[in-house]
């Protein structure tokens, strides 16, 4: 563990590094931060000197804050989300034995180090107290908005109502001490600095408990809501499988429900024209807006279409296109009779038509869909050019 020689060492080592710890802060929730990034603010000797310093720890190409520099920046700041009460019954200890020691204590100057260390103590709980009840009503807040998993929200608050009602019980003891255990030691140390810090104290004690009292009310808030907010999803949840099923209507009262509702929401959205008054008409202002109204009223002008000329009559005079056909059954008949194989008899077939060889081809496929139960398509095939064609033949009787 390096341990800084003076103050100066540190405030030194944060100078230098005060670019890239401030932006390793600032993204301190962030999944990683890569060491290659820390380089666009410091050079490679400079990162070095304050991972050496363990003012930064690298864990393979990943660099993060250390934690003693990581609280104590967010104590000062007051962004800690950390919420540690114990800390002020720890107080609460050290100022009931630094006045053990100051009573018990004959020496002038020692007795002097001991108020000035009770005094001292004194403060932080004051801070520590107020800071603690600000960091309650913000986590609080923060959790309830942003907090995306139901049960982990409700953890939270709990959480945070425990430690609020923790806090609540040492403000009365730090309360009790200054006031009932330890106010004959107050009064009979003669310190007017002391007096004005517990004065302080007592304000700033009275203020937290105010202030407990809303946190309550914002919690239990806060839990209603989610409670209400989970009945109304699971009811949606209900509606959305009754209208799967299609069964919305039938087994709930869904219509009767709506029937019965007059929400604004159910209202079409009104439109109210608006009237210029007629002296803002005869102003000079209003006239650039009339031309241009009126300009958009001509670039919205309906333009007609321009009309066809007459249809030549040759298009209207009755005509008549022949189309050959041919009968399959006849083709069909006629191939059971002979003895060839059907590609074979299609290309001989005297046609009423003059058949091409495309066309001949096409009736050798309608036959054989129309016709395959009554055909022995073989497994054989033969070539007619490019035309590669299966050996077909009249089933026998």
């Amino acid at each position: 563990m390096y341990i800084f020689s003076s103050i100066r060492e540190l405030i030194r080592a944060l100078d230098i590094g005060r670019e890239l710890l401030g932006d390793m802060f600032e993204k301190r929730k962030s999944a990683a931060y890569f060491y290659e990034k820390a380089l666009q603010h410091v050079s490679q000797e400079r990162l070095d000197n304050l991972i050496s310093k363990e003012i930064i720890r690298r864990n393979g190409q990943y660099i993060e804050l250390d934690d003693r520099f990581l609280q104590f920046f967010e104590q000062f700041l007051d962004v800690n989300e950390e919420i540690n009460v114990s800390y002020i019954q720890e107080s609460i200890l050290f100022v009931k034995q630094n006045i053990l020691f100051y009573k018990q204590e004959r020496n002038e100057i020692r007795q002097y180090n001991y108020l000035r260390t009770i005094k001292s103590a004194l403060r932080r709980l004051e801070r520590t107290a107020v800071r603690y009840i600000m960091d309650i009503q913000r986590n609080v807040d923060n959790t309830f908005k942003t907090e995306p998993n139901f049960k982990i929200k409700v953890a939270k608050l709990e959480d945070y109502a425990r430690k609020r009602d923790d806090l609540q019980v040492l403000i009365e003891h730090v309360e009790h001490l200054i006031t009932v255990e330890e106010a004959d030691f107050l009064r009979k140390a003669m310190d007017d600095e002391l007096k004005e810090i517990c004065l302080e104290l007592r304000e700033a004690l009275n203020q937290t408990r105010h202030n407990l009292i809303e946190v309550q009310k914002q919690i239990i808030e806060y839990l209603n809501r989610i409670k209400y907010q989970s009945k109304v999803l699971e009811k949606i949840r209900q509606i959305k499988y009754l209208k799967d099923q299609v069964e919305l209507q039938s087994r709930s009262n869904i219509c009767d429900v709506l029937e019965g509702r007059s929400d604004v929401v159910f209202e079409p959205n009104p439109a109210y024209p608006l009237k210029l008054s007629l002296d803002y008409l005869q102003t000079d202002e209003v006239l650039p807006l009339l031309r241009k109204l009126s300009a958009e009223q001509r670039k919205g002008a309906k333009i007609e279409a321009p009309q066809a000329g007459k249809i030549d009559m040759d298009y209207l005079e009755d005509g008549t296109e022949a189309t050959p056909m041919i009968n399959p059954e006849v083709l069909k008949k006629a191939f059971v009779k002979g003895d060839q194989h059907l590609y074979q008899f299609l290309q001989e077939y005297n046609y009423p038509f003059d058949a091409v060889k495309e066309d001949r081809i096409k009736i050798f496929c309608q036959l054989i869909a129309l016709y395959d139960s009554e055909f022995d398509v073989s497994d054989a095939y033969e070539r007619d050019g490019d035309i590669e064609y299966v050996i077909v033949y009249p089933k026998k009787k």
